[in-house]
């Protein structure tokens, strides 16, 4: 089963109060359809990378509970997409250990993309890490 996911992870401050929010999409031949599950995460205080990759991580686990074998992730974080992507080394720590646990997320697919995309065409993930930071906690 093919997938789109959209991620999406901020903090108020940074670092500050973060959250992490994930919408799986059906895909069909590039096609987008139903809203298959959507996941969020308060983290507490964080910074704005970390909650990225956070929804990453989390998006990707909730992707593999609804079946998926290839997923195109969508998301507005460029630095985060370059890292996955090979183009950018990452040189901090604490992202340093999410991008691991992503890669080895990754090893349950058949295929993974990452591509980056505008604000504009990720509200629904946005939506979710704002809603969630909100009401202090999902």
């Amino acid at each position: 089963m093919k997938v789109r996911l959209y991620t999406d992870g901020g903090s108020r401050g940074n670092p500050g109060p973060a959250a992490s929010g994930a919408v799986v999409k059906a895909l069909d031949h590039g096609v987008e359809g139903e809203v298959l599950g959507e996941v969020m995460k308060y983290l507490g205080v964080t910074t704005n990378n970390q909650a990225e990759y956070t929804a990453i991580i989390i998006g990707l686990e909730k992707a593999l509970e609804l079946g998926a074998t290839e997923v195109d992730v969508r998301m507005d974080s460029e630095l985060a997409t370059k890292q996955l992507n090979g183009e950018y080394k990452v040189k901090d720590q604490g992202l340093a250990k999410l991008f691991l646990q992503v890669k080895n997320l990754l090893h349950d697919f058949d295929q993974v993309t990452f591509r980056h995309v505008y604000r504009e065409q990720n509200t629904e993930a946005d939506a979710l890490v704002n809603s969630c930071l909100d009401n202090e906690g999902c």
